[in-house]
């Protein structure tokens, strides 16, 4: 048996059309609507706190759920919407499912009581405040 190479783009056929052709093709196949994606995440220091921000349009703040273990802040967000469209002869019903899932490795220096969480135009907001080092760096070690 022959391999033989062949290549369909020969300078008489149109490469705008192949590539166009190329390209629709592809992008049905990885563009899948129904896989989850991760959303971005902005995170920002202060002096006194850290700001965990989540663009997570389309969900309200009951979809989500926090939860802080040990060192980890854990993120969850599931939406499940069910379509119904009920006609004289047929029904029609779509599923739309969404979900995702972060987790945030915590520093030493946050102190779990000062979490705060907060969903306002599209955008979870976490607030996590900082231990105040000042109090706990100031020791005075006897000699004994």
């Amino acid at each position: 048996m022959t391999l033989v190479n062949f290549n369909n783009r020969t300078r008489n056929t149109a490469p705008y059309f192949n590539n166009v052709f190329d390209s629709l093709f592809s992008e049905a196949l990885n563009k899948n609507l129904t896989i989850n994606k991760i959303p971005g995440v902005n995170i920002l220091e202060t002096a006194e706190e850290y700001k965990i921000e989540l663009a997570a349009p389309g969900l309200t703040k009951e979809d989500f759920q926090i939860n802080l273990k040990k060192d980890t802040l854990s993120v969850w967000a599931e939406k499940k919407v069910a379509e119904t469209d009920e006609k004289k002869d047929y029904t029609r019903k779509e599923f739309d499912y969404f979900s995702f899932a972060r987790s945030f490795v915590l520093p030493e220096s946050i102190d779990a009581e000062k979490i705060t969480a907060e969903y306002t135009n599209g955008i979870l907001n976490i607030t996590i405040g900082k231990k105040d080092e000042s109090k706990s760096a100031a020791k005075e070690i006897k000699v004994s």
